[in-house]
């Protein structure tokens, strides 16, 4: 704004003591002072304002005026409340060093100007910085290059004097501004996320505003640019793949025009959002092609050429197969909560543990297994990574509600490397837990499972069933987010996924078909008799007791399975020998 503007505003009260010619000088913030000297507070443009309390005698005016002049301010205000007129020394003294010099009326507060001004200057900025805002938007639609979200946080510095941060979903730090100023602590961001994500699952609109540690912040999702916020049938569905804006400042009493610039500038980081969703087609394609083989039983040959081909797109210029880790991930909530005799719960016919507390499944409104490969896109972006975008060391996939990883190790040199160098369960829970439990909320579970690192295509199914067993000992684990690594694997459950699908077949059908032709001829439940005399140890009192059953009954059941199979459960190797065909069944 211009100083002559100042003047046209009566409810100010200002009186022009001196400066005439230089009413067109721009007024780019405001002060109120009464020290001697104030130039540490001082970045030039700014309407002064003082009392005079500064002011013992006329030898004071001229240094406390050359200060303000060498510091480039716009002008000077002085109160009449204190001395009752603006004494003539400074009056003289202005206009020696042509600094325009305004009388404030004893009955106008300094807050009034004070807000006046700053009302007028973030008006004016908010439309300077629109411009340049839409001059952007169409520099980045019109093609992939357009610099990114750090130019647009460069603006809001520059422009609106505003420090503002991206962040993903799980508390990773995006972007940030260039200028000076302290960093964003990881723990912050942690807690900003939960706070977006909190808020989101409750439906308000944004921003929300967060206190931390005496700052505020105001939070701003980051919606897909051509999406609006009803068009997701269910907010868990976007919840927890959205990006958020953190601008450090209270937009709680902003005017309407300047939270519209502020809408318009997460319209823009949208845009990026989408072009790097774009980017992460062909890898999500790769993974996909990639898991198909795997689990049709295609030849490691097969693979091992389909992983050639991930391998350049993947890691650009790295010239040799690297190994390979999987993470498999799902995502669950609690609308669809498994009854009785859900397969896969304690001592049923699999053997695996349930799916969490109250049996939880993949809810009948909310596909998990796109929420899950977002997160899982998201999570595991390698910041070493020196491709065009940190996640192109990742390919995820997405089938039956679960998200499939496929991450590349370049850096491992032997197989027993792989499981130090790689991706390591606690590092990853320890930092998705926190922002993700709140995304959450009290109806939805994140499980994540890790493998080991494996150096060849013939690894690549083991690796995987591997990452599968690891992610059911998470989701056996109480809490929202959970995660578990091959490390946590009993040994044959470590070594079971590496069998061959036809050892593995003949091995089960030789022990337990016959006992599941009798069962389906007679329900003579064999094999859950079976189970449960192994889990017991072999003990005839404990499992005829869990089974309800009379030790003469047991014996007799007992007694028809070693019939059938040939086999003495009285033998370590033939109880070992069904132990493992349960497993692998």
């Amino acid at each position: 704004m211009r100083l002559r503007a100042l003047l046209d505003t009566d409810a100010l009260g200002l009186k022009l003591l001196g400066g005439e010619e230089e009413l067109d000088r721009t007024v780019r913030g405001v002060m109120t002072t009464d020290l001697r000297d104030p130039s540490r507070y001082l970045s030039g443009g700014e309407l002064v304002l003082t009392g005079l309390a500064w002011r013992r005698g006329p030898a004071d005016s001229e240094p406390f005026v050359r200060i303000l002049v060498q510091a480039g301010v716009a002008a000077l205000a002085a109160g009449e409340a204190e001395l009752g007129d603006v004494p003539e020394d400074l009056v003289l003294a202005c206009a020696r060093h042509r600094l325009p010099l305004f009388a404030v009326n004893e009955s106008v507060a300094f807050a009034t100007i004070t807000e006046h001004v700053v009302r007028q200057v973030s008006g004016e900025r908010a439309g300077d910085l629109a411009a340049v805002v839409d001059r952007h938007r169409r520099m980045m639609t019109s093609g992939p290059a357009g610099g990114g979200p750090d130019v647009v946080l460069d603006l809001l510095g520059s422009d609106l004097d505003l420090r503002a941060w991206l962040l993903s979903p799980a508390g990773r730090l995006i972007a940030g501004p260039k200028v000076a100023g302290p960093a964003l602590p990881a723990g912050v961001c942690a807690k900003l996320a939960a706070e977006h994500l909190a808020a989101g699952r409750t439906g308000r609109r944004g921003p929300h505003r967060v206190a931390l540690g005496g700052t505020t912040y105001s939070l701003f999702p980051i919606r897909s640019s051509g999406r609006s916020p009803q068009a997701a049938r269910d907010v868990r569905e976007t919840v927890l793949s959205e990006w958020l804006l953190a601008v450090e400042a209270d937009a709680g009493d902003w005017p309407e025009e300047r939270l519209d610039l502020l809408h318009g500038v997460t319209q823009l980081i949208a845009v990026e959002r989408d072009r790097r969703d774009a980017a992460r087609t062909v890898r999500r394609r790769l993974a996909q092609e990639v898991l198909e083989l795997v689990q049709t039983g295609a030849p490691p040959a097969e693979i091992a050429a389909r992983l050639r081909v991930a391998a350049p797109v993947l890691l650009p210029g790295l010239g040799a197969a690297p190994h390979w880790q999987v993470v498999v991930a799902r995502v669950e909530w609690d609308d669809a909560p498994a009854g009785p005799g859900v397969p896969g719960a304690p001592g049923g016919p699999s053997g695996v543990p349930a799916e969490g507390p109250g049996g939880r499944r993949t809810g009948g409104t909310v596909d998990g297994g796109p929420v899950a490969q977002s997160l899982l896109e998201e999570i595991l972006v390698d910041p070493l990574s020196t491709g065009p975008e940190p996640s192109d060391r990742i390919a995820v996939a997405h089938t039956g509600g679960e998200a499939i990883a496929l991450v590349p190790l370049p850096a491992v040199s032997s197989e027993h490397d792989g499981s130090e160098s790689g991706i390591l369960a606690d590092a990853l829970l320890e930092a998705v837990r926190d922002p993700l439990s709140a995304g959450l909320d009290d109806d939805g579970r994140l499980t994540l499972g890790v493998s080991a690192a494996v150096h060849s295509a013939e690894g690549l199914r083991g690796a995987l069933e591997e990452a599968r067993h690891a992610r059911r000992v998470a989701a056996a684990r109480p809490g929202r987010v959970c995660a578990a690594g091959h490390q946590e694997l009993a040994s044959h459950v470590l070594l079971l996924p590496f069998v061959p699908d036809d050892v593995r077949r003949a091995f089960t059908a030789r022990l337990l078909d016959p006992l599941k032709d009798y069962d389906r001829r007679h329900r003579a439940e064999l094999i859950p008799t079976l189970e449960a005399f192994l889990d017991c140890d072999g003990s005839w009192t404990r499992c005829a007791t869990r089974l309800h059953l009379h030790v003469n009954t047991l014996r007799y059941r007992v007694g028809r399975i070693e019939q059938l199979t040939g086999r003495d459960l009285s033998r370590l190797e033939d109880k070992l020998d069904f132990f493992l065909a349960l497993r692998m069944s």
